[in-house]
């Protein structure tokens, strides 16, 4: 890797860090806290690739972007940013930023994208204005691997023409997501049309739905709920979209493929649905981005009006454990009403155990393991595999592929979880080290020993 890579940070531990690092790579590295000094370099014809935080001293990373496209188009520029929110995601994506990531990173990762950065050419920017929408309106918080992938992914279909469907349990903020990927793309400026069933009855029913709205989004909100003739309707209304046609979204809390199996769901629309699949992870698939939740929803209150408290840690510890099987939505309600029922400044662990105590028993959301879910899963998974064959058997060897494509994520995950550390792996695993170099070695798994940074 070679060129010359200016990075801005506030974070002096930062600067060094990827400084060591990139001129250990053979790069030349230009490094300062100040965003501008950092435009200066720019202006001046300096560098191949910037890294750039958000927030510095002297002015905000996202927004010098554009002005940085002007005096060099085609510079590609790595967003690195504390602040794990999908706006910020989406922000970097309009103001098109080379890439994005949240802090904190891994280093490798970080080295990897900017290889990548300094070997694509880029396309030169088309110039766009940013929505004009305030991310507190947002509860889509996160600093989690789950959280920021869903990001990314929302940045890169939002102005595609693809259908999306959103999926997740219920109070996930599928419907969230689906609004940000409108809000956010270049139909904002059109309407945003929640169709239901009531809508699409009768004969000038799903004419009506287009018509109201005049080429911007659709959103079949638990399209799985709906009924035969309500899908057949919407089968209909998509074929006969005319020009312009609006963008196509739909929710389902529940396995759309499963219904479909089941003869509950028509097979043509669930392929006309599914361009792209967007799974909102539920909250004890994220814990760590509770309390981040937590805080998000007592600062909301605050700000409303509702009076200004603070999590003891206690409190804030019971919190993260609770399971929230009605995930996000149940979270929010259970902030709002400790703001509302306690006027004392600190919130005590006894205060959320009474609140909880009516609400699905506690139970630890780390290590739970659902079993019976994993095999059916498994198994409609195969079923749809030798039904895509068609009434003929799949070629010979299929006990190994499918133990290959369990073991490959099963290691790569337990890799991750321990930070590349293949002896702490092959505990976790219960497994021989020397069994797990093997594995590693036949599957092709790409190990790395991680550094996080702050």
């Amino acid at each position: 890797m070679d060129g010359t890579i200016l990075v801005a940070d506030d974070d002096r531990t930062i600067r060094t860090v990827l400084t060591q690092a990139l001129t250990r790579a053979g790069c030349k590295v230009h490094a300062t806290s100040s965003l501008m000094t950092l435009m200066r370099w720019v202006e001046e014809g300096k560098g191949d690739l910037v890294i750039s935080d958000v927030i510095m001293p002297d002015g905000n990373g996202l927004e010098a972007l554009p002005k940085i496209s002007e005096e060099r188009p085609g510079l590609p520029v790595i967003v690195i940013s504390a602040q794990n929110t999908i706006m910020t995601a989406i922000q970097a994506a309009e103001a098109d930023a080379f890439d994005y990531l949240p802090k904190p990173f891994d280093l490798p990762d970080l080295m990897k994208r900017a290889a990548r950065a300094l070997d694509v050419k880029r396309r030169v920017p088309a110039q766009r204005t940013t929505a004009e929408r305030n991310a507190d309106d947002l509860p889509l918080v996160g600093r989690t691997p789950a959280m920021q992938a869903l990001y990314r992914l929302v940045a890169r279909v939002m102005n595609t023409e693809l259908t999306v469907l959103v999926t997740g349990e219920s109070g996930t903020g599928k419907s969230l997501i689906a609004r940000a990927i409108h809000d956010f793309s270049d139909r904002r400026t059109m309407p945003f049309v929640v169709a239901s069933a009531a809508d699409l009855t009768g004969v000038e029913g799903p004419a009506t739905v287009i018509a109201r709205a005049r080429g911007g989004s659709i959103l079949f909100d638990e399209v799985g709920d709906l009924d035969s003739d309500a899908q057949a309707r919407i089968v209909r209304m998509l074929d006969g979209f005319g020009d312009p046609a609006p963008r196509v979204m739909a929710t389902s809390q529940g396995d759309l493929a499963s219904k479909m199996e089941e003869g509950a769901f028509r097979q043509d629309l669930f392929y006309r649905l599914g361009g792209v699949t967007i799974n909102v992870p539920a909250l004890r698939e994220r814990v760590d981005d509770i309390p981040l939740l937590a805080e998000h929803f007592l600062a909301r209150c605050e700000a409303e009006g509702g009076g200004s408290r603070r999590f003891s840690n206690e409190a804030l510890e019971m919190i993260r454990t609770y399971s929230w099987p009605g995930n996000v939505r149940q979270l929010e309600n259970t902030i709002r009403r400790l703001v509302v029922t306690n006027s004392e400044d600190e919130i005590a662990r006894a205060e959320i155990e009474q609140v909880l105590g009516n609400q699905p028993a506690m139970h630890p959301a780390l290590g739970r393991v659902d079993s019976e879910k994993l095999s059916l899963s498994v198994a409609k998974h195969l079923r749809r595999y030798f039904d895509l064959h068609g009434g003929m058997l799949p070629p010979p060897g299929l006990y190994q592929r499918i133990l290959k494509e369990v073991e490959s994520p099963l290691i790569e995950i337990a890799l991750d979880a321990t930070g590349g550390n293949q002896a702490k792996c092959a505990d976790l695993l219960g497994i021989n080290r020397n069994t797990l170099r093997k594995k590693i070695t036949d599957l092709d798994i790409r190990v790395t020993r991680r550094r996080k940074l702050m």
